[in-house]
């Protein structure tokens, strides 16, 4: 099914798209060294990096794809919150541990830490993981805001690209600071847009918040605590409480993407509170868009909204597009725009930093300042064009699996063995390089043998363990490994009397 926006929401859309460009074009005469195009010159305040990590990681895949997890008809509900409890104790860890760590010295890459520890070699098999997962996971973002834009008259690849080609651009001109202001003009557009979709579904039922509430709770979507343990399902307790402290302590600690905000923080105090105040942030908003599924599905049920074919990751665009006034729809379309757009940037300038940080910089020493804020350019744009060409094969695929699913089982798959490699690194009695590489290797190895099955339809254990296990693993054989590697070998000489 298409509609084709109003000219009014059109007016909207593009309004929105032009001033993100000309935001990016203001900051583009500041760029002059590494310093201010990576870490916005070390002098942004805890509220700024707050909204910045909130808005990158609300991506489209939280705005769309969350909404179904709750609008389900086969059992959907709110367990998916217990994800987040995880998810605020995780960053309290981070907070404590791990951020000491970055705030020493003039860092620009999480991953330079690791180069103190270990070596160049760790540092950039953990800077080369963090390309690839931030290349596939975000990717399947931008193709999740493609699907809506099929319904309002784009073609998906049309989508995926002109989405991309924005992205790249401001991303491109302005550097950290571009990126850091519109991630707060998005946050405010998509928030507002999740409060307007809410306040509408609701005003389109008979009997308003009374029918939600009745037909919610006949349909116990209201459930938000699981307390029965199944290792291979995503949302209970135990996989959200333990597995997401755990997927959180890595998505924020061990990840260039998150990391890079703290570094543009004034001091310690003010990333600290920045990333602990983000925990609670992300759970109230995960309550918003958990509550606007559960009104689609109410919407449904009472035949206000028919959803055809649409599957629960389309579910919210089609709703968007076809129920919502002329003018509404053209915020909301604009504030899916916004989710998508807030975390490509920050993945972008994020790619390039760890890419001139930990591999081109070390190896071409004693240039300019302006020369690496070139090619930091150039590998920004060419992270873009990465990222558009997996959310087109993510089309072409046609897998039928949960886009949130897969966007975290990805980032799963590769942040618990990094966060492992972190964990390694705090210790007193470090590690050698050799013992850290195979303990990557090993933890690699954990993982793949209980995704494969997963990814093949019979599962071993749910997304959120795979972040502990690698972890563990990688930490576990590190440390055995080390301890064959500094025994003794041979006899043992007696001294003479």
């Amino acid at each position: 099914m298409n509609a084709q926006l109003s000219a009014v929401d059109l007016v909207i859309v593009f309004a929105y798209i032009l001033g993100m460009t000309l935001l990016g074009l203001r900051f583009t005469n500041q760029q002059k060294d590494l310093k201010t195009y990576f870490v916005g010159d070390r002098n942004v305040g805890w509220f700024l990096v707050l909204v910045s990590i909130v808005a990158t990681e609300t991506s489209a895949v939280t705005f769309l794809s969350v909404p179904g997890t709750a609008y389900n008809p086969a059992g959907g509900n709110m367990t998916f919150l217990q994800l987040a409890f995880g998810y605020v104790v995780g960053r309290c860890f981070v907070a404590a541990f791990l951020l000491p760590m970055y705030m020493k010295g003039n860092l620009f890459s999480a991953y330079q830490v690791l180069n103190e520890r270990f070596g160049p070699a760790v540092q950039r098999i953990a800077s080369g993981i963090f390309l690839f997962t931030r290349t596939v996971a975000d990717g399947l973002r931008l193709y999740l805001t493609a699907l809506v834009m099929q319904y309002v008259g784009w073609g998906i690849e049309t989508a995926v690209i002109v989405v991309g080609i924005v992205t790249i651009v401001y991303t491109f001109l302005g550097g950290m600071k571009a990126v850091l202001w519109t991630d707060l003009i998005q946050f405010v557009i998509k928030i507002a847009g999740a409060i307007l979709a809410l306040v509408s579904v609701i005003w389109l039922l008979p009997e308003g918040w009374t029918t939600f509430v009745e037909i919610g709770s006949e349909a116990n979507k209201f459930q938000w605590l699981d307390t029965n343990f199944d290792r291979t399902v995503a949302y209970n307790i135990w996989a959200g409480v333990l597995g997401g402290t755990v997927f959180s302590m890595a998505s924020h600690g061990a990840d260039q993407l998150m990391v890079q905000r703290y570094l543009c923080a004034k001091n310690l105090t003010q990333a600290r509170l920045a990333v602990v105040l983000s925990g609670f942030t992300v759970l109230v908003q995960f309550i918003l868009f958990l509550m606007v599924g559960i009104g689609l599905y109410a919407a449904r049920q009472t035949g206000v909204f028919e959803v055809g074919s649409a599957t629960k990751d389309e579910v919210f665009g089609l709703f968007i597009v076809t129920k919502l006034p002329v003018g509404v729809v053209g915020i909301l379309v604009a504030a899916i725009l916004a989710a998508a757009m807030s975390t490509l940037s920050s993945s972008l300038n994020s790619s390039a930093n760890a890419l001139v940080t930990d591999f081109y910089r070390p190896l071409r020493p004693n240039h300019t300042e302006a020369h690496y804020v070139k090619w930091s350019r150039i590998m920004t744009a060419g992270w873009g064009v990465a990222q558009i060409l997996v959310a087109l094969v993510a089309h072409w695929s046609g897998s039928e699996r949960s886009i949130v699913d897969r966007v975290l089982a990805v980032a799963g798959l590769t942040t618990g063995l990094v966060l492992g490699l972190f964990l390694l690194g705090m210790m007193k009695r470090t590690v050698s390089s050799t013992a850290a590489i195979a303990g990557l290797l090993v933890g690699f190895a954990a993982v793949m043998s209980v995704w494969v099955p997963s990814a093949f339809g019979t599962p071993i254990l749910a997304w959120p363990w795979y972040a502990p296990v690698g972890a563990g693993t990688t930490v576990v054989v590190a440390l055995l490994v080390h301890l064959l590697l500094s025994r003794p070998h041979g006899p043992v000489a007696k001294s003479a009397d």
